[in-house]
């Protein structure tokens, strides 16, 4: 393992947790992240505005879309255009539940919410959890205008509560649901709303619409407008999650573990951003590198990413192109296409570890652990877009700084999984590689990790932004 202070390793595993604590919704997690860059002096771009002589050689850079997604990068003091990229790439979102535009359900005296699952989540593990709501809300001002506004209810106000047994025997032979029906959350009983709000509706029917014709309860309005100290009036519209209101934390009797939402893909992207502060910190590697250093981190992964802020979309081809079309001299007509070439993509998202309970999932040879560092993703049928050579870039580097890597190859006869990895390879023609820290119970409300695997990924992305370019000026494959 390598020789990093148990320190080091606390200090990581514990800022995780912070940032898993205060990242609810993708919105948040994108707010969190823009607050690190500010602290280490980024300067952030509008996507609307042009670039053009912005970005200077030791310069520090970061934009947003969408307010869930977000770009990252610090030009190299010897950076000219035509110049490779060194990328690490994750994503915000996790499975979760979202608000429906009409949300509003009465059923037998009690209000509901209705709710759309978002991605594939392991939906019989948000049974009777304390749950609240988070995400973006579009408020309207004074003047006419509208402004984003984040909204995190930290009290838990809903749950979807499982049927008693008795009232289920075949339970134990299987737990079945269906997704519309018995996946919608309890918010409050009709009478006790009515003590606090007049327009509750009274009546035990399940019509979408009360008779004042609003989309979502009252209650739940009044709520999220004193969160924000406006007026429901004020309120436009808005896009909110659940959220399990159990913190993350560190356990295990020997506090090796992390219990936690969101670790997929909320680990990763604190890891990629983390890495990248922390290698500027070696000032004379940043200004003797000839590479720009960038952290992509997009929205929408667990649905496809087909969105005008997922990996599918021309987010990242943009920016690129856009980097290099600003740079002071940047008047060559093929700087974007020799920068490609010139570029690497490290693409982490969480893997499946070694479950003991049910071990024979996993292929023999391939087992990854929690607490022995991070695993190298590989698939014959291009689920992830490792190769023989982007493997050893990465193993060089790995092994030069004592950091252990792990490998994970799926069975031939289970379905693999995929990343944003073969994605942005194939949309660029970009070198990438698939790497993630292993998890167990991963899309469950509650997910583990390993604790030094946190800080093991921050080193190694740390030092592939330091070290990268150098060693690929010793790789010569064309």
């Amino acid at each position: 393992m390598a020789s990093l202070s148990k320190a080091h390793l606390q200090r990581q595993a514990e800022q995780l947790v912070d940032f898993v604590n205060k990242s609810p919704s993708p919105f948040h997690a994108v707010d969190v992240c823009r607050n690190w860059l500010r602290g280490a002096q980024f300067t952030e771009l509008k996507e609307r505005q042009s670039w053009k002589g912005a970005i200077k050689p030791n310069g520090k850079y970061f934009f947003t879309r969408n307010g869930s997604s977000i770009v990252a990068f610090a030009v190299g003091g010897q950076f000219r255009p035509g110049n490779g990229v060194s990328i690490v790439a994750a994503h915000t979102d996790s499975p979760c539940f979202k608000l429906k535009p009409v949300s509003k359900k009465t059923s037998y005296g009690f209000l509901q919410v209705g709710v759309q699952v978002y991605g594939g989540g392991l939906w019989h593990t948000w049974f009777d959890r304390d749950l609240s709501v988070a995400g973006r809300v579009m408020i309207r001002d004074r003047s006419g205008g509208y402004a984003q506004r984040l909204v995190s209810i930290d009290e838990p106000i809903m749950r979807i509560p499982s049927l008693a047994i008795h009232l289920d025997r075949g339970v134990a032979d299987g737990f079945k649901y269906n997704k519309e029906v018995h996946l919608t959350p309890i918010l409050a009983t009709v009478s006790k709303a009515m003590n606090g709000d007049a327009s509750a509706d009274s009546k035990d029917s399940k019509e979408n619409k009360d008779s004042d014709g609003t989309p979502h309860h009252p209650v739940l309005l009044k709520r999220i407008a004193k969160e924000l100290n406006v007026n429901v009036a004020d309120i436009s519209d808005f896009e909110l999650c659940l959220y399990d209101t159990q913190k993350a934390v560190i356990g295990g009797i020997c506090e090796e573990f992390i219990y936690s939402a969101r670790l997929d893909n909320l680990n990763s992207s604190y890891c990629a951003m983390e890495g990248l502060i922390n290698s500027l910190g070696d000032k004379k590697s940043f200004e003797e590198d000839t590479n720009i250093r960038m952290v992509a981190l997009f929205d929408n992964e667990e649905v496809g990413s087909t969105s005008a802020y997922g990996a599918n979309s021309s987010l990242i081809e943009s920016a690129l192109r856009r980097i290099q079309a600003s740079s002071a001299d940047g008047d060559s007509p093929t700087a974007f296409e020799e920068s490609i070439a010139n570029s690497f993509m490290i693409s982490s998202d969480v893997t499946h570890a070694i479950h003991p309970n049910y071990s024979e999932k996993h292929e023999a040879n391939h087992r990854p652990e929690l607490q022995k560092g991070p695993s190298i993703k590989v698939n014959a049928n291009q689920r992830y877009a490792t190769t023989s050579v982007t493997s050893t870039i990465l193993k060089d580097i790995a092994k030069r700084n004592g950091i252990p890597l792990q490998e994970f190859v799926v069975r031939n006869d289970s379905p693999c999984g995929s990343t944003i990895g073969p994605m942005l390879s194939a949309q660029l023609g970009l070198r990438t590689i698939d790497i993630g820290n292993p998890l167990l119970s991963m899309h469950s409300i509650r997910e583990v990790c390993g604790a030094d695997d946190v800080g093991l990924s921050v080193k190694l992305f740390e030092h592939f932004f330091t070290e990268f370019a150098a060693l690929d000026a010793k790789i010569s494959v064309d």
